[in-house]
């Protein structure tokens, strides 16, 4: 007798690893989907690493550099109506803009999850409350949400952070409560409520474990909306604050020089554009890799 086949758990173990093993190789096949994780990895390390090894300062102003186009001397992208110079601008830009997608999508991944579960789990009369009140959210524009939000409170980074999560977690909570739903009627679900577990042990070790690929999926899609929704609240105006620089408020303020100074749009634009369709990628890969109907 093998040990997989003496120990029920040591066999679980090994059929998670060779689940994890073919998703990571129907994932590396997914040439788009490692296209996006490049692209990701080269914009992080830039929006790290990329300020301190620059020569001007993001907020340095020059006036008799305004306006220089892009490959100008040591300003690679140009510079803007100030005289600043728009690479150290962008990457700043890029810090603020990404840290404030990756951390909406935890916030909102979390809550969405937290009420998925319940609502998936329970069903019923919490059930249907909970997703009354989801479809209640979905019912509203998320752009009157945003600037509706963002007009009465502080535009800061942790506002509009709390802002996009709270508009964002809707999408999340359906797609877990879809999957709960499904895995409540599944045999080890069954099996360890007569063994007598706890409602909050069943939800999290067996359910939410076992829903983690569908909520991986959404979470990566999530930062691509977030990183569209604090773009499009600071284009307008009502998201973060000069000077501190995000990529919304770099087309904001570029969005009077389109003829005479193009760049100035298009460098965030660019920036904007690669994120998006960076995570969109990724999250295609990671829906295919974790889909359980594809061959390994």
């Amino acid at each position: 007798m093998t040990l997989a086949a003496a120990d029920p758990n040591a066999a679980a173990a090994e059929t998670t690893r060779r689940t994890g093993n073919r998703g990571w190789r129907r994932f590396r096949r997914h040439r788009l989907a490692m296209v996006g994780v490049a692209c990701i990895l080269l914009l992080v390390l830039a929006c790290v690493a990329g300020p301190w090894l620059l020569p001007f300062d993001d907020l340095r102003i020059d006036m008799r550099a305004r306006f220089a186009p892009p490959l100008t001397g040591w300003h690679l992208f140009g510079t803007d109506p100030l005289g600043r110079d728009l690479c150290a601008r962008l990457l700043m830009a890029g810090r603020i803009s990404l840290s404030v997608a990756f951390a909406a999508m935890v916030i909102s991944t979390i809550v969405g999850s937290a009420v998925g579960v319940v609502a998936g789990y329970y069903g019923r009369a919490v059930g249907a409350v909970l997703m009354r009140l989801v479809d209640a959210m979905l019912c509203f524009p998320a752009v009157f949400l945003l600037l509706t939000l963002a007009a009465l409170l502080k535009p800061d980074p942790v506002t509009i952070t709390l802002i996009i999560a709270a508009t964002s977690w809707m999408e999340v909570a359906r797609v877990v409560e879809s999957q709960i739903r499904t895995l409540r009627e599944r045999d080890f679900t069954l099996a360890a409520e007569m063994m007598g577990a706890s409602d909050a042990r069943i939800m999290v070790d067996e359910l939410l474990r076992n829903a983690i690929g569908p909520i991986v999926v959404a979470a990566t899609l999530t930062v691509a909306r977030a990183i569209l929704m604090e773009a499009y609240i600071s284009f307008l105006g009502y998201g973060i604050q000069p000077p501190t620089a995000s990529w919304g408020n770099m087309l904001n303020n570029a969005q009077q020089y389109l003829t005479s100074a193009p760049w100035l749009a298009l460098v965030p634009g660019i920036a904007i554009t690669l994120a998006v369709t960076s995570f969109n990628f990724i999250g295609d890969g990671l829906r295919d890799a974790l889909d359980a109907r594809l061959e390994s």
